[in-house]
């Protein structure tokens, strides 16, 4: 049975009344619906008409049989991420699109508390999200106070838009900063792999629902899992038995059971790291690493997991540095080419929801690009959240020159500031 999921489409339907007859009537934008006020504010309106006498409203009446013209229909009422985006600056709108550490928000080495630093950081750089590790984990009560308070400045900044609170849970004892804490009573599970091996996607979604259920409890709003890599070379040194399986269906079936799981939860899950990690035989955190695959092979095999997350309404996907020279041939990361984001990712594949990039601090982007220009070129790229600039606030200003200078436009940045509010309104940070 499929769980539900959020609806992160950036749509709306407006029930609009014409001539006394019920229209549904599809409109582009944001996920929010709203009533329009403008068909009572019309009956109202006749109503005054029909008191002020019986020969006003004998004309009115003759007047209106006799017109051809169908009545106006009234313009829809904004939705809520159209009235936020109306209220921003450019630099504001920017800033959502950044994904900081606790430590970058308040400039010091290790943060463990949400305090005047921390405040003072988010009112000058109002961010999207920030990501814990397990550094910033010395309790229970005290990661919950730190959540909380840094979700508290973040209302309090620049338009009110709270932060998305995120780690990397992943379950297994390789990636599960929480679990492998020692702080928190909650279940542990085997890597993934041996999750995979079962054969069972209900296994998978019962990791989901645990992970979900306890991180939720605890105050954060994003986990940056499931992995959806397919081990298809088994000497990989970053994901080993992080993924799944080795079979591309398998790891298909248990990402989309994941997801669909921790979403009913309320927690919004990140698919990772598109196009495929499993192929690879460097480590991006020290430098350029490459996958061999053809577009055909990578779509017959890495992209099937990727695939089932966007079917199953995965929010989010994160987008690895990994360069394709048989697929895209651009010479660039994933992460800044536009053939692997914008054609691969949202045209073949069909996601709609939040594209965020892998830590810009790793080797693989810090050692070959300059920081405001690899955030400028993975927006261009059709990127929406920059995770972890070694400078967020030069990633800001390149971006924002980007912009300036006809790089890109605000439209570009209108649509990605849109993608997350909507991500927001589905884990209730945002009222819809």
């Amino acid at each position: 049975m499929r769980l539900p999921v959020a609806d992160l489409t950036l749509t709306r339907r407006q029930a609009l009344k014409v001539l006394g007859a019920a229209g549904a009537v599809a409109l582009g934008g944001c996920a929010a619906q709203q009533g329009s006020t403008a068909g009572q504010g019309a009956a109202s309106a006749a109503g005054q008409d029909a008191g002020q006498g019986a020969d006003q409203g004998d004309a009115l009446a003759d007047t209106d049989a006799g017109s051809d013209e169908p009545a106006a229909a009234p313009e829809p009422a904004p939705t809520t991420a159209e009235k936020l985006l109306a209220s921003m600056t450019l630099e504001q709108k920017v800033a959502q699109m950044l994904f900081v550490t606790p430590e970058q928000l308040a400039g010091v080495e290790l943060a463990t508390k949400a305090g005047p630093l921390t405040q003072a950081g988010m009112a000058d750089l109002p961010v999207g999200g920030v990501i814990y590790f397990s550094q910033n984990i010395k309790g229970d009560q005290q990661l919950r106070d730190m959540l909380s308070g840094t979700v508290k400045f973040s209302r309090a900044s620049g338009v009110g838009i709270p932060v998305f609170t995120a780690t990397d849970e992943e379950g297994g004892s390789l990636v599960a900063r929480v679990a492998n804490s020692g702080f928190f009573d909650v279940e542990h599970f085997s890597n993934m792999w041996w999750i995979g091996q079962e054969g069972d996607p209900t296994r998978a979604a019962y990791v989901g629902n645990s992970i979900g259920f306890y991180l939720r409890d605890i105050g954060f709003t994003l986990d940056f899992a499931p992995v959806a890599d397919v081990l298809t070379n088994p000497s990989n040194p970053v994901i080993g038995h992080r993924s799944f399986s080795s079979d591309p269906q398998v790891c298909a079936e248990m990402v989309a059971a994941e997801v669909q799981a921790m979403l009913a939860t309320g927690m919004l899950p990140c698919a990772k790291h598109f196009p495929g990690h499993g192929d690879t035989r460097g480590d991006s955190h020290t430098g350029a690493v490459y996958s061999c695959r053809t577009a055909d092979e990578l779509h017959e095999c890495e992209y099937l997991p990727f695939q089932a997350a966007v079917e199953a309404g995965c929010p989010f996907i994160m987008v690895g540095h990994i360069q394709t020279p048989n697929a895209a041939g651009d010479g660039l990361p994933a992460t800044l080419s536009h053939i692997m984001i914008a054609e691969a990712l949202r045209g073949r594949l069909g996601f709609t929801g939040v594209v965020i990039s892998d830590s810009m601090s790793m080797g693989a982007i810090s050692q070959n690009f300059e920081v405001g220009d690899a955030a400028a070129r993975f927006v261009e790229a059709g990127g929406d959240m920059v995770l972890m600039s070694p400078d967020p606030w030069a990633a800001r200003d390149g971006i924002i020159e980007a912009v300036t200078s006809g790089r890109l436009t605000e439209d570009r940045i209108n649509e990605s500031v849109a993608r997350i509010i909507a991500a927001k309104q589905a884990a209730g940070l945002v009222e819809a």
